[in-house]
């Protein structure tokens, strides 16, 4: 399946289910070989397997990268 954007949705401070961001895939692949996602920001990046396993990738120094808690193909428009 060409998955071209995804729904990530973060715990929040008590680990429920919080935020949720779209990334959309980009050129550039992560050091697993995948597809890299990232949102409109380039602040969340993600390396998400044709699986849908994720990798969270650093944008920038001093990133906490906390794995997202349910990855959801976003059907195209």
């Amino acid at each position: 399946m060409d998955v071209r954007r995804y729904e990530l949705t973060f715990p929040d401070e008590s680990g429920t289910p919080g935020d949720t961001v779209v990334v959309e895939r980009t050129d550039a692949l992560g050091p697993g070989g995948h597809s890299v996602y990232a949102d409109v920001t380039g602040i969340v990046r993600a390396e998400i397997s044709d699986r849908g396993e994720v990798r969270m990738l650093a944008s920038g120094a001093h990133q906490a990268l906390t794995p997202p808690t349910t990855v959801r193909p976003v059907p195209p428009t």
